[in-house]
């Protein structure tokens, strides 16, 4: 087995980790929590560490995946439990194990940190977004989910945020300071356009949303803008219902004639509509950091987005916003960058060298495996 690097003091030789990540779903899936931990476990197996994945059993994944080692343990598949119950059976999995740094993701999964803290392992908890705001979320859960914010944040030894803009929620909201590890991006690696005509999609005609069919991306108010546009260029919705079947029917309901839903994409066919859209949108009304819009950069595509705080700071200056929930915001910009091809090529080149610049996975394995030694050596006294 290979020596880790010790970030924090940038020497060789120090003894590989042990690492376990909890709360997810499992691997491989094409965007979320789900594509962050493929990515980052990936490298952090490939530098010498050994990383072990707790996976829900509808996942289909071998127990080997990218050099990591995969365990499949049950869960109560309902939108309230899934997560819970699942993090609860690998929570008492890892407190068996030998890892020495026990990983949580996302909020409703941190309320089981104190466990490896109290046996003395190095605990982290990840925080992608306030679940909380979620609107497929009743009241009862966005209770439990606000003390699980308190939860992550007071649980473990630290707590990582993907976006500048948790970190200083945060900071205002508890006092407390949080890692900064931000998602990362691989470059886009444009297609030949194959299987796109055979969803009967042309290069360059038609604006794509990307993402989990649930009420907080928006969907419903792009479809609503959309209807009201004199265009040929097609919508196409590409990405699954997420426990929100009812929502996703609605939307079905209310497309028109040229809207397009793939469902689910990964692979190929993701690549070739990321390559070939002539606009990304996202209209969210949450997010902790987009990773779908910054895939969408680093394909050289201009984007619209909803002006929320994590869309800004994904974006920067390399994008358009509109008015978080604003039909007719939306629709304005739509049709702005519709009948503008030049605009729209100048910001797709800006934010390409944006994502190439801020958001590289080998930076985000980096912050980690530092943030993991120091915590560490702090617990260990040295």
């Amino acid at each position: 087995m290979k020596p880790g690097i010790d970030t924090v003091t940038g020497t060789a030789n120090e003894p590989p980790l042990k690492i376990a990540f909890l709360g997810l779903k499992g691997i491989p899936f094409p965007a979320g929590i789900e594509n962050f931990t493929e990515e980052v476990g990936a490298r952090l197996a490939a530098r010498g560490h050994e990383v072990t994945v707790y996976v829900r059993p509808y996942v289909e994944v071998g127990d080997r995946y990218k050099g990591m080692r995969i365990v499949h343990l049950p869960s109560i598949n309902t939108k309230h439990l899934d997560a819970i119950t699942h993090t609860f059976l690998a929570t008492l999995h890892v407190l068996g194990s030998d890892a020495d740094i026990v990983h949580f993701h996302a909020l409703g999964p941190s309320v089981f940190a104190w466990l490896p803290r109290l046996l003395g392992r190095a605990t982290f908890s990840q925080v992608h977004g306030l679940d909380w705001e979620r609107r497929k979320w009743g009241w009862f859960a966005r209770s439990c989910l606000r003390a699980a914010e308190f939860a992550a944040l007071y649980f473990p030894h630290r707590t990582m945020a993907i976006s500048r803009s948790l970190v200083a929620y945060f900071a205002a909201q508890y006092g407390r300071e949080v890692d900064y590890v931000p998602t990362g991006v691989m470059p886009g690696e444009v297609q030949e356009p194959q299987l796109i005509r055979e969803l009967g999609l042309s290069p360059n005609e038609y604006v794509l949303f990307l993402g989990r069919l649930v009420p907080e991306k928006g969907c419903h108010h792009l479809l609503a803008a959309y209807a009201g546009l004199n265009t040929s260029r097609k919508l196409v919705i590409a990405g699954p219902a997420s426990h929100s079947e009812d929502y996703a029917e609605e939307l079905r309901s209310a497309a028109g004639a040229n809207v397009i839903f793939t469902g689910a994409v990964t692979g190929r066919l993701l690549e070739e509509l990321y390559s070939h859209a002539y606009l990304y949108v996202l209209p969210s009304d949450v997010e902790g950091l987009p990773h779908s819009l910054l895939h969408a950069l680093s394909f050289g595509k201009c984007v619209l987005a909803s002006d929320i705080d994590a869309n800004c700071e994904a974006m920067g200056e390399c994008g358009i916003t509109f008015r978080r929930g604003d039909v007719d915001h939306l629709r304005e910009r739509l049709a702005e960058l519709l009948s503008d091809p030049a605009r729209v090529n100048a910001l797709a080149s800006d934010g390409q060298e944006r994502v190439q610049r801020e958001y590289t996975w080998d930076a985000v394995v980096d912050r980690m495996e530092a943030s993991y030694r120091k915590c560490l050596a702090d617990i260990r006294g040295h």
